[in-house]
């Protein structure tokens, strides 16, 4: 396609001594826009070039808006039943009787790219976790808890059967509705060797085939889908990170040795930020540069991934930390390992990659990433990074809830407008780069939801005896955040009291809890819940997810929750404790801080190494809410001790009005009663 202006831009190019034509200008650009934040950002142009004159920079900023526009204008009206006959069609004409559209890209990742939202290309639905199954006379979406119903006003039920992501997976619906002799195609980039495993067992159950197949038809149909996305790729200077590259290829190719693989496919683009010491813009929320790696035994790193969006600066910040190599050349690499035992992650490597392997004659090892442990448990500097974004972070919070105080107290303020105030007031930060996630500003019967999602047709108004609840983070270049806040706009229930104040002493007790090592998150789980169990309710999420340093807000593979986890909890993790309740189309409740597993002086005769946690997340608890006849001596004590620090950790940094503020909601709690 020609854009206007091509021959002023090859002109100031050439002026500016670039080696690119417009051609491949307009290619990058098109990568950026479906990156992260690509229509707004400008730190893309030293892609291009690195001092470049300002007539090149308004020319690339204007071809920006331009690629912009025709995007938009590209983007073909949506018709679901057109493009499931267009697919339907499509797989006939490839002697396959159905194809499974699930809601992942390669990497398994929590966020995608826009090029990758394959499932709402297909069905409308636009939630983060799900799956889609088209045969030839029927289809059905899968989804879960968190969006029923959010699929019922977004896909036609005339066309899509509704079916529970959990309670009635993909697997019990195929083996019911597929016929012995028919063929189901999937794409193994976008399962997991696992997952692929299951999908052929529920085929061959009935007679039928699982197929693999080399180009995904969404990709073939979906003539409007954006570019692979180009964030810049940057590196996370040593003063964050706290650790070298080098340091850490050799502890991982440690591990390697003591679980005798000679080498690892790294397939979670966090793991291969945090080797390498880089971060990238390729996703919403978090900055992760999409590609793949392979570590050898060595030490040694092969890094796949497109070099135009590889800033000069981080080529030079990996030399002699890893080899640069095309995503084309995978492949090859791949086929060259077959004398190799090679350790694929269970969680995020894809079944191409085992099918690679398995032809070349490698021993492929599935089982966790050799680097999600090391990960998980940050190092000193990571620790007081975080420390420092949340204290930061924390002032944007009493900020914020003294704003909301004020302002919708009349009713005049809806959810979009309080979700996008606070991340206004997180953006003044020098060192934010984004949300942690999209933030879930749930007000009345939209807090039940744990997981709501605001769209226009959901924004309700802040309305006077209604609890609110915010859950929100930020991505700072020290540290990532999440908290969530649960308030109240006017006067509070008994029952609003009541169930927040349970909520409140699970998270106290869960904050206060002192554990051996080899503790799970599994068994401290129960201490969040005991105060509603004991009056005949709980919540259906997990009480904690790990968090990354300035990567993922979620992060494994530690966890607090009812479901089963092995994995121990060691110092320098970092999880939420964040206990809830939810009454269904009146309220939710929630309450949420990160904590660091931290050692501990373990009490006069103890026999074994005790562990704890640092709570670093620090803004008032709605006092409104608090019912203190429901709570204990040292639940009290906790929580005056708590917004004493709160109040002790801002006292300085806030003006007069700010600071009355912050007095008044962390004044001292008291039983009326002895």
């Amino acid at each position: 396609m020609t854009i206007s202006g091509d021959a002023q831009l090859a002109t100031l190019l050439e002026r500016d001594k670039v080696r690119k034509d417009v051609s491949a200008i307009i290619d990058l650009i098109d990568g950026v826009l479906a990156a992260a934040d690509g229509d707004t950002r400008t730190d893309w142009i030293d892609l291009i070039a690195s001092s470049p004159s300002d007539e090149l920079t308004s020319a690339l900023l204007a071809l920006r808006d331009e690629r912009k526009g025709l995007f938009k204008e590209a983007k073909d009206d949506f018709d679901p039943a057109e493009r499931v006959a267009a697919l339907r069609t499509y797989l006939a004409a490839k002697g396959v009787d159905g194809f499974i559209v699930p809601r992942a890209d390669e990497h398994q990742g929590e966020n995608v790219p826009a090029h990758a939202e394959r499932l709402a290309w297909l069905t409308g639905f636009t939630g983060s976790a799900g799956a889609a199954v088209v045969l030839g006379d029927k289809a059905a979406v899968f989804i879960d808890g968190r969006y029923t119903i959010q699929v019922r006003q977004q896909v036609n039920r005339d066309l899509f059967e509704y079916r529970h992501l959990v309670d009635e997976p993909v697997v019990g619906w195929l083996h019911d509705n597929l016929k012995t002799g028919q063929k189901m195609a999937y794409d193994p980039w976008l399962h997991t060797v696992q997952q692929a495993a299951h999908l052929r067992s529920a085929c061959e159950g009935v007679g039928a085939e699982l197929v693999a197949i080399d180009t995904n038809p969404i990709d073939v149909l979906w003539h409007a889908q954006p570019a692979m996305p180009l964030g810049p790729v940057r590196p996370h200077p040593i003063e964050y990170a706290g650790k070298s590259t080098a340091d850490k290829r050799v502890q991982i190719a440690d591990a390697l040795s003591r679980i005798s693989c000679d080498s690892a496919i790294l397939s979670a683009p966090d793991s291969i930020a945090w080797l390498l010491n880089i971060r990238g813009g390729d996703v919403p929320q978090t900055p992760l540069a999409l590609g793949y790696a392979i570590i050898n035994g060595d030490a040694s790193v092969e890094l796949f991934i497109d070099d135009r969006k590889v800033a000069p600066e981080t080529v030079n910040w990996l030399k002699g930390e890893a080899t640069l190599r095309a995503p084309g050349e995978l492949s090859a690499a791949l086929k060259a390992m077959g004398n190799q035992s090679v350790r694929l992650d269970e969680a995020t490597a894809s079944d191409w990659l085992r099918m690679q392997l398995s032809a070349a004659g490698s021993t492929v090892r599935v089982g966790r990433d050799p680097i999600a442990l090391p990960k998980a448990c940050k190092n000193d500097v990571e620790l007081e990074g975080s420390r420092k974004a949340h204290k930061r972070d924390g002032e944007k919070i009493i900020r914020y809830f003294k704003w909301l105080d004020e302002a919708a107290a009349d009713g005049s303020i809806d959810e979009r407008v309080a979700a996008d105030k606070l991340l206004s007031l997180r953006a003044e930060d020098p060192l934010f780069r984004d949300s942690s996630f999209e933030t879930i500003p749930g007000s009345g019967p939209n807090g039940a939801l744990c997981h709501y999602r605001n769209t226009p047709e959901s924004n309700r108004t802040l309305t006077p005896g209604e609890i609110f609840l915010i859950d929100s983070g930020g991505q700072y270049v020290d540290g990532t955040t999440d908290i969530t806040r649960t308030t109240v706009i006017g006067d509070p229930s008994q029952e609003h009291r009541d169930r927040f104040t349970r909520v409140l002493k699970g998270h106290i007790a869960l904050a206060r809890a002192i554990f051996p090592v080899g503790t799970t998150g599994q068994q401290l789980d129960t201490l969040a819940r005991m105060p509603l169990w004991e009056v005949g309710l709980d919540f259906d999420h997990g009480t904690g997810h790990g968090v990354g340093s300035y990567l993922g807000v979620h992060e494994g593979p530690q966890r607090i929750s009812k479901a089963a986890n092995k994995i121990a909890l060691k110092p320098g993790m970092i999880l939420s404790n964040e206990p809830g309740f939810y009454k269904e189309g009146e309220y939710g409740i929630r309450i949420e801080n990160l904590i660091a597993v931290t050692e501990i002086d373990g009490p006069v005769g103890a026999d074994r190494k005790m562990l704890g946690f640092e709570t670093l997340t620090f803004s008032p608890i709605e006092r409104k809410l608090i019912d203190p006849e429901l709570m204990n001596a040292d639940e009290l004590q906790w929580l005056n001790d708590y917004h004493a620090q709160v109040y002790a950790l801002y006292a300085d940094d806030l003006d007069e009005d700010h600071l009355e503020w912050l007095q008044k909601a962390t004044a001292p709690i008291k039983k009326k009663r002895a």
